[in-house]
């Protein structure tokens, strides 16, 4: 797509810096934003917290329904904007087409009414309990002194400062933040610049006095100036990026300001001997490679590597003889990964991804000429490769539809396995555990994971799920007591 798209949206009543537009390309897209100077971001952050008192002024379930109505205009097939936002999609992620719809379709079930008044009730009881003093939420009336009131309240400012890995995560962190009548200054990720404006434009558009808590701004990351103005006035913070990008936002916010971290996060798979029987093993392949495609190995949720325990049912690989399951079933993922690039084909890689992948496929094929207990399937041109390989070493990272897969004597060894990642561990998707499921992800939860979900529930977590190990609205939100005379 050619043109340009002008990656902000302003509150009504503050305009840009009157300086040159700064821009990237995009293919043949121009990306624009502003030129931006700290004194201006410090005053945009400035005029967001002092929205506060009317925004709490607000009905909770009004705050709701327009948010929902905003996101469901990403969500209609027969709306200009998603339709808009599919054309954008491709060259500012690198996404291909239809790999972009399927992100999107996956990402709108979480701006949906039901699915952001379910996050509310699970986390606060109920939608109007950000209104009003309540009772507390699980005590027992039987007390010998009635407990006090409280009130959740969201804050003045929520700087939310989003990394560009997977599109729509910045929709998803401003609904948060918004839901608990905080004012939002959203700085988004290059990668996920066009969701969070389109959705800003959206809910101008059903809800403009909502949308002037609002604001969405792009500048290239490490601008330590720009982040330290921003997030002067705020009383939350949430960084999501790197380890590295964490900690440096960290270390600008302020002592008195709340700090919410999702840093670097690792998701892996584990494939029980239920899964591997010849009348399952086609299907678990499918669900499995779904899980690694969507996002291109880009989301905290990609599972990089899969272990597979050792003595299934298969006996034969699609690609030829038999051998052990982990290597059976490796060859199984690969001729999934093959089918599924014809129908959600993967995007283009920048030049450094593009190489590393190269040269892990090399690698792995010099250590299967060596005599290693090694093998490497891949696309060719495609980026999709899976490797598997008798090492039960910390997992890899790899972009690009890249996997690795490991045999496992037993389930009783993965927790061992991944205790070397443990402070990353995020997502184990799961396939043939039967009843050992309940006992291995409490282990799992135990080491570090947050999430424990079949394969086919991978890719998409519910609105309401506990990000990270903690509470999406909960971490924003403060509670005041009252005690009546």
């Amino acid at each position: 797509m050619s043109g340009t798209f002008d990656a902000f949206v302003l509150p009504r009543g503050i305009e840009p810096p009157p300086r040159p537009c700064r821009s990237f390309g995009a293919g043949a897209l121009e990306v624009r934003f502003g030129d931006w100077d700290p004194g201006w971001v410090a005053g945009l952050a400035v005029a967001l917290a002092a929205r506060s008192m009317e925004l709490a002024a607000r009905g909770a379930a009004a705050v709701l329904e327009s948010l929902a109505r905003a996101g469901e205009r990403l969500g209609d097939p027969r709306d200009p904007m998603r339709r808009q936002a599919l054309e954008l999609l491709p060259p500012t992620s690198g996404l291909s087409p239809a790999m972009a719809m399927a992100v999107l379709d996956g990402m709108a079930v979480g701006w949906r009414e039901e699915e952001l008044r379910g996050l509310v009730e699970a986390e606060l009881g109920c939608v109007d309990r950000l209104d009003g003093f309540g009772a507390p939420l699980g005590v027992q009336h039987s007390l010998a002194s009635p407990p006090p009131l409280c009130l959740p309240v969201g804050p003045r400012l929520c700087v939310q400062i989003v990394s560009g890995s997977v599109p729509g995560v910045g929709v998803s962190a401003l609904v948060r933040s918004l839901l608990v009548k905080g004012p939002t200054l959203l700085k988004t990720g290059r990668g996920d610049v066009v969701l969070p404006v389109l959705f800003a434009r959206a809910l101008r558009e059903v809800d403009p006095e909502l949308a002037d808590a609002l604001a969405v701004i792009y500048w290239p990351g490490g601008s330590a100036r720009l982040e330290e103005a921003a997030i002067g006035p705020a009383d939350v913070v949430v960084a999501y990026g790197s380890d590295e990008t964490v900690r440096a936002v960290r270390d600008r916010t302020p002592v008195t300001a709340r700090f919410v971290a999702y840093h670097h996060r690792l998701s892996v798979g584990v494939v029980g001997r239920e899964a591997l029987a010849e009348h399952r093993l086609d299907r678990t392949a499918s669900e499995v490679a779904r899980a690694v495609a969507l996002f291109d190995q880009r989301g905290c949720v990609s599972p990089q590597v899969v272990w597979v325990e050792e003595g299934g049912g298969a006996v034969e690989g699609a690609l030829g003889a038999a051998g052990p399951s982990a290597r059976v079933f490796a060859r199984r993922l690969a001729g999934a990964l093959q089918e599924l690039e014809g129908r959600l084909p993967g995007g283009a890689l920048e030049v450094e991804e593009a190489s590393a992948v190269q040269q892990l496929r090399g690698t792995a094929e010099l250590m299967a000429a060596s005599g290693s207990a090694v093998e490497v399937i891949h696309g060719g041109g495609s980026s999709w490769t899976v490797v598997y390989e008798a090492e039960t070493g910390p997992p890899q990272a790899c972009v690009g539809r890249v996997v690795r897969v490991r045999p496992l004597a037993s389930l009783d060894e993965l927790p061992q396995v991944l205790e070397p990642v443990r402070h990353h561990l995020q997502t184990v998707g799961t396939a043939g555990l039967g009843a050992r499921a309940d006992a291995l992800a409490a282990e799992l939860g135990r080491l570090g994971a947050s999430r424990v979900v079949p394969f086919a529930s991978v890719a998409f977590p519910p609105a309401r799920w506990h990000h990270d190990g903690g509470r999406p609205l909960g971490d924003l939100v403060r509670w005041v007591d009252l005690e009546r005379e």
